[in-house]
């Protein structure tokens, strides 16, 4: 109950407010590591994030700690958050998103997924065409670009 509460407070935020909060923790940057994750089928894991602004659907990841490098992070997140296993990581691109650097890596799962965590709500396995239509268009983009870069690879 808390943790809906806390969830709904911070996407009722403005962005700027949300930043502020974010800054006061984290002064200088943040740095985060995500990933596209594929299982067997080809389908992308996304998970329903209980903190993440509007829709909570995204792909799956993380803050990365002080020392810690960034597939380790991501490693860590994934067994926290879904409970599973990577193979094949690989780093795809890193961006930047005003003070924010973004790290992401395409990978297989290894085990089916679970909520493992409570700042998970939920969790899928996804086609392009099976997107939640209110998840972020960015992360909507970045899912289609990866499907498409995989597509013309396997070709």
């Amino acid at each position: 109950m808390i943790i809906n509460l806390i969830s709904k407070t911070w996407k009722l935020l403005p962005r700027n407010a949300r930043t502020f909060l974010t800054r006061r923790v984290q002064p200088k940057f943040t740095v985060s590591a995500a990933a596209i994750v594929f299982n067997a089928e080809g389908k992308v894991l996304l998970l329903d994030h209980v903190l993440r602004p509007h829709s909570g659907w995204g792909v799956p990841g993380g803050f990365i700690d002080a020392y810690e490098q960034p597939e380790a992070a991501l490693r860590r997140e994934l067994q926290e958050e879904a409970g599973i296993d990577l193979r094949d990581v690989s780093l795809y691109r890193c961006r930047t998103i005003k003070k924010h650097i973004e790290i992401i890596f395409i990978a297989r799962a290894v085990g089916e997924p679970m909520v493992n965590s409570r700042e998970i709500r939920g969790l899928m396995w996804t086609s392009v065409l099976e997107m939640p239509p209110d998840m972020s268009l960015d992360q909507q983009f970045l899912v289609k670009k990866v499907i498409e870069e995989k597509e013309k690879i396997d070709e």
